[in-house]
């Protein structure tokens, strides 16, 4: 019974010497690790510092004395002003105008006539139409007031208006046709009423496919200028070994000042162009109530005699 006791007490003295063994194992363990991931970098550093030392001491004795070093912040000082110099100062559109390429500024020439083009164009078909349209309106007053064909041409054949053009080649028509009236004559009639027509309108027309070009072209061109300018900027950064965008800026804002002209040139044209081609339209629609209007005062008066030389169209064509 009192063996018990002392083989328990043993077993736990034991116990607690393995434990304590364990544990300072495991620190020892640790600290080992520790030394084993630290020791690497130590010696590294250890071996670098020893090796600046020792290569410092024979350079410090053989290297010829160096320079003051106020000479060392001077280059960054002389590149600064050397690219501030050569950077233009002015990048006004008249600046960057002035500093452009060659082609870039022969874009911008070419498309600056361009525009010029277009608003004389706008002026000058502005006031033909408006004058035009002004002269087939007091025609087409006197025809509608008009009861025969021989007032219409009474009054209408001198001058050199459309609606004058129409009424002489109807009365020539009816002079030529004296012995043979009806049908025939009114589609001949009709048919020179046609052609005076589309004379008229072509001639009005006449300059506005001009618009239609610019309008179409200008931007293409002032692209191409901006391409050649950029291409310009980056071969520019391939010389000068830079990637600082104030040496390029100026080039890229030089070659977008190009696709600008054509944008200035361009817009305007299409806008004038569709104005221009209403009011075309309009006029032919006026010429075309004109010839309904005198087609209408001829078979008036077919209609109303059948005489081949006492009736009014003889006398009006005479």
């Amino acid at each position: 019974m009192q063996s018990t006791p002392r083989v328990e007490r043993a077993f736990l003295i034991r116990t607690f010497i393995q434990r304590r063994r364990f544990r300072a194992l495991a620190i020892l363990a640790g600290a080992l690790l520790l030394v084993a991931a630290f020791a690497p970098s130590a010696f590294a550093q250890g071996n670098a510092s020893g090796s600046a030392n020792g290569q410092t001491e024979p350079a410090t004795a053989a290297a010829p004395p160096a320079p003051p070093p106020a000479a060392a912040p001077s280059t960054p000082a002389a590149e600064h002003s050397v690219a501030t110099a050569e950077l233009p100062q002015d990048l006004s559109p008249w600046g960057m105008f002035l500093h452009a390429d060659i082609i870039v500024k022969t874009v911008m020439i070419g498309l600056a006539l361009a525009s010029l083009a277009t608003w004389t164009v706008f002026i000058a078909k502005s006031l033909e139409l408006h004058s035009a349209r002004r002269a087939v309106r007091q025609g087409l007053r006197i025809l509608n007031t008009a009861a025969t064909f021989a007032q219409a041409h009474e009054q209408l054949r001198s001058g050199t208006s459309p609606i004058t053009q129409l009424i002489q080649a109807a009365g020539s028509e009816i002079r030529f046709s004296a012995n043979s009236r009806g049908d025939g004559l009114k589609e001949r009639i009709a048919w020179q009423l046609e052609r005076l027509e589309l004379k008229a309108s072509r001639k009005i027309a006449r300059g506005t496919g001009v618009l239609a070009t610019i309008g179409s072209t200008a931007p293409f061109i002032g692209l191409f200028g901006t391409v050649w300018g950029i291409m310009n900027s980056f071969i520019g950064i391939s010389n000068s070994h830079t990637t600082n965008l104030a040496v390029v800026a100026p080039g890229i804002a030089q070659a977008l000042l190009a696709t600008a002209f054509g944008l200035v040139a361009a817009i305007p044209a299409v806008m004038i162009y569709n104005v221009l081609a209403r009011r075309t339209a309009h006029y032919r629609a006026l010429l075309g109530d004109a010839s309904a209007q005198v087609m209408r005062l001829v078979s008036r008066d077919l209609d109303r005699t059948k005489l081949p030389k006492s009736d009014p169209m003889s006398q009006a064509a005479e």
